[in-house]
């Protein structure tokens, strides 16, 4: 069974693992399930694409629940490894980087959430670095997408370089907030 920390850690997880026809997304119905005294979160739909039933389920790790859009709490993920939040972060950080350059500043807050969401995927990767290392060690890659991030280019796992970029996504949030009127 999956062990997630949080809702936001589970549909990440499931966009994170596409149907066997390659189609990431698929409209979930979610129930809760008590399955002999474990409460079990059960995500089911068809994908869209080819009409295979799809179905997720999870039990929740004893931490905490976190708000989004963080995925959980001090801990690692035991279901998405660092290379794939790492993907995550780049990707959003890319789409958020060209939508900020081509809005005016006082339509920035409607990008905010999405710069929000890859500086919380950047922070779940600097959980996998043990306390005083100054790489995440390659052990810590378990899906595909992940060790290939990693044989791509380790520099990008290291601390100092991890630490630096997410400083980067603070900023772009706190000059979001300065520049950028609240919505609504």
């Amino acid at each position: 069974m999956l062990i997630t920390r949080s809702a936001q850690e589970s549909h990440l997880y499931m966009d994170l693992h596409p149907c066997l026809c390659g189609t990431n997304r698929f409209d979930r119905e979610h129930r809760v399930e008590d399955r002999e005294g474990v409460l079990v979160s059960v995500y089911e739909g068809v994908c869209p694409e080819c009409g295979r039933t799809r179905v997720f389920e999870f039990v929740f790790s004893d931490d905490r629940p976190v708000a989004p859009p963080a995925f959980g709490g001090p801990e690692p993920s035991q279901i998405i490894d660092p290379g794939e939040f790492l993907w995550v972060s780049e990707r959003l950080s890319i789409e958020s980087g060209v939508r900020l350059l081509n809005t005016p500043n006082a339509e920035h807050r409607e990008i905010r959430p999405t710069v929000a969401y890859g500086a919380a995927a950047l922070e779940e990767v600097l959980k996998f670095l043990p306390e005083g290392a100054d790489q995440i060690p390659e052990d810590r890659f378990t899906s595909e997408r992940g060790r290939e991030m990693y044989a791509k280019d380790p520099s990008r796992f290291k601390r100092k370089f991890l630490t630096a970029t997410l400083e980067q996504d603070r900023k772009v949030l706190a000059g979001i907030d300065r520049f950028s009127p609240p919505l609504g």
